[in-house]
């Protein structure tokens, strides 16, 4: 049988991403808060073939849209697809899991006997009344989930806060072109060594100066309590004993630490809000 490769989603056919549109001077809901779309015909599945659809479901499905179809790697939450909703026994979801949806990046599954696919229509749709009534939302998370915040809102405080190091035009230009959603949010959160804009940025820089007096100054390479060690300005690598050296040590990225003692989650959310402006 085919089984499903891990960058196809399924979901992706059946129901494309809502994208938010930004009410002037607010904050828009997140998906996550919509209210899982109501079933147009009610229907029940024998046990037997519920639990023989969730076998073939977690075989040729569950990576991209999770064993219990609520989203995994690459694929969203089937139990809130409006093709899921509207389907009557199959006559929706089969077509799409028989020929397939290429231009959404899902392939045909033609080797599926009637039987695995009747099971799979069983479970998706035994999964979906179980997320009904079940307390809570989804666990997948969509890029429009962190794109609620207040554009305007975030511009200032981006300005405020951020433009000594960062610009718009500049080193973030285009940034969510390169990346998006949970990804831009952690990244602008937790930047790392490589830095957050375009072209890397640079990284912790140190001069350290031995008992003898000599000074050296450079990239700092790897540092604990014992060592630090530096790629100095001719280029060669060098490595001291803590205890032995004076040393200090300058990292751009402290700005975004003490941002994350001051950040309120309306401040956050209205800043990746308006990174993702910037494409």
């Amino acid at each position: 049988m085919i089984r499903c490769r891990p960058a196809v989603a399924l979901l992706a056919a059946m129901s494309a991403p809502v994208a938010l549109a930004q009410p002037p001077g607010g904050r828009a809901a997140s998906p996550a808060a919509r209210p899982i779309p109501e079933t147009l015909a009610p229907q029940s599945y024998a046990a037997e073939l519920v639990e023989a659809g969730r076998a073939t479901f977690a075989t040729q499905c569950g990576f991209c849209h999770g064993r219990d179809a609520t989203g995994g790697s690459g694929g969203s939450d089937l139990t809130r697809s409006e093709l899921v909703a509207a389907d009557v026994r199959g006559d929706r979801i089969g077509e799409v899991v028989r020929t397939g949806r290429v231009d959404a990046g899902m392939p045909p599954f033609p080797a599926l006997s009637g039987d695995e696919l009747e099971g799979i229509v069983a479970y998706i749709h035994a999964q979906k009344t179980l997320a009904e009534s079940a307390e809570g939302g989804r666990r997948a998370v969509d890029a429009a989930d962190v794109q609620s915040g207040d554009v305007a809102a975030g511009r200032r405080y981006f300005e405020a806060e951020c433009n000594g190091c960062h610009s718009a035009d500049g080193d973030l230009a285009g940034i969510a072109s390169r990346m998006q959603g949970l990804r831009l949010l952690q990244r602008m959160l937790y930047p790392g060594p490589g830095g957050f804009g375009r072209g890397g940025g640079a990284g912790p820089t140190a001069t350290v100066t031995t008992a003898d007096g000599e000074t050296y100054a450079g990239t700092v390479e790897y540092q604990d309590e014992f060592t630090i060690a530096l790629t100095d300005r001719a280029g060669r690598y060098r490595s001291f004993p803590t205890r032995a050296v004076d040393f200090e040590v300058s990292n751009p990225l402290d700005a975004h630490i003490e941002l994350l003692g001051r950040y309120t989650d309306e401040d956050i959310h209205d800043v990746v809000t308006y990174l993702h402006t910037l494409r």
